[in-house]
């Protein structure tokens, strides 16, 4: 069975150290994961966590729209990965965003998920930048 549900921080860290912050020196912690409007989401398989996002209120000035939204630390467990789970994660993001009213959601994604975000429905804004110790990534948004 597969179940979406909102979590705690704290249940987004192990994931994000092995997938997200592996063989780095940044913390799995990240700035925003406990502002009242920020949101956790996870999905379970037979109650097994095998994948997150975070949804942190934060505008870009290029977008005019608002509010925005910034994925972060999203990441599906490596035994996981390539089974649609972070589809499905992601969509439920997009619509609990736009029954908030969110109009714009955006992200930093790394260049080995460009595709998965093309996919589905995100445009690039700009060029590739590097992010220290994390690598290339490229900024994307989508229109809720």
């Amino acid at each position: 069975m597969i179940e979406i549900r909102s979590i705690q921080a704290e249940q987004t860290y192990p994931i994000r150290q092995q997938e997200l912050r592996k063989n780095v020196s940044l913390s799995h912690e990240m700035g925003g994961d406990e502002e009242p409007d920020t949101l956790h989401l996870g999905i379970f398989l037979s109650g097994e966590l095998v994948g997150i996002v975070s949804l942190m209120r934060a505008s870009i000035p290029f977008f005019k729209d608002s509010p925005q939204y910034q994925i972060r630390g999203m990441a599906t467990s490596g035994t996981h990965q390539g089974k649609g789970f972070g589809k499905r994660l992601l969509k439920e993001a997009e619509n609990r965003l736009k029954a908030k009213g969110v109009e714009m959601v955006w992200c930093n994604a790394r260049v080995v998920a460009l595709d998965f975000y093309l996919k589905m429905g995100y445009a690039i804004h700009g060029t590739v930048f590097e992010l220290p110790e994390i690598g290339p990534h490229y900024k994307m948004y989508k229109r809720l």
